[in-house]
């Protein structure tokens, strides 16, 4: 049986011979912000988010290249977060008690809505004096209350492009919640049907090692 703290110093003893001579000194062949190493490569961190209220219920019709259309139909959407991010002196790239509120914020303020892309070209909409959103593509029309319509930026109401609308909001939200937080990269999943993501990726590549 190994006498106490046998195993400790094995450890010790391991970490102290990972550390090699170089010119001007002692260096490890590793840091602790990721940097790269001749010996080691480039160290990150990140993220994964997977939570079952990280969902929205939406109604939407998908516009096809030849113009065709879905009818007018909803979806039960799961979102999945992943933020690469450096690692802070506590050994967090953030603290996942304070991003989940933010994630479900933005997903919550989609929940329970009609989802029109605001930006497809053959698709217009108007808000009327009734206080109803009036949206035509080609022979269709649809009338509902303003408060049950979201216009998004986006051409077409795809799982990719929601990942893109979710995934840019949320970039901008990390910015004003953490803004001491350096986020090397973002990657969104929005899934409409189980085996089904679109995906949204986003890499900071100006501050890339």
């Amino acid at each position: 049986t190994p006498r106490p703290g046998t195993w400790i110093r094995r450890v010790v003893a391991s970490m102290a011979g990972s550390v090699r001579r170089r010119r001007g000194g002692w260096k490890a062949p590793w840091t602790a912000r990721g940097k790269p190493d001749r010996l080691r490569g480039v160290e990150s961190w990140s993220i994964e988010i997977q939570k079952e209220y990280f969902k929205f219920s939406a109604a939407h019709f998908l516009i096809f290249p030849d113009g065709s259309a879905e009818r007018l139909h909803g979806h039960n959407y799961r979102v999945f977060v992943e933020i690469d991010g450096s690692l802070s002196d506590c050994g967090l790239v953030i603290d996942f008690k304070t991003i989940k509120p933010v994630v479900r914020e933005l997903l919550d303020g989609l929940d329970e809505h009609f989802l029109v892309p605001g930006e497809h070209s053959s698709l217009t909409w108007k808000e009327q004096a009734d206080g109803n959103v009036e949206v035509r593509y080609l022979d269709r029309r649809y009338s509902m209350p303003a408060g049950d319509v979201i216009v998004l930026p986006i051409n077409n109401t795809s799982s990719e492009n929601l990942a893109t609308f979710v995934g840019r909001e949320l970039r901008k939200r990390l910015e004003e919640n953490f803004g001491e937080v350096w986020v090397r990269a973002l990657r969104v999943s929005v899934e409409e049907t189980p085996g089904q993501r679109g995906v949204y990726s986003y890499k900071d590549e100006e501050q890339s090692i």
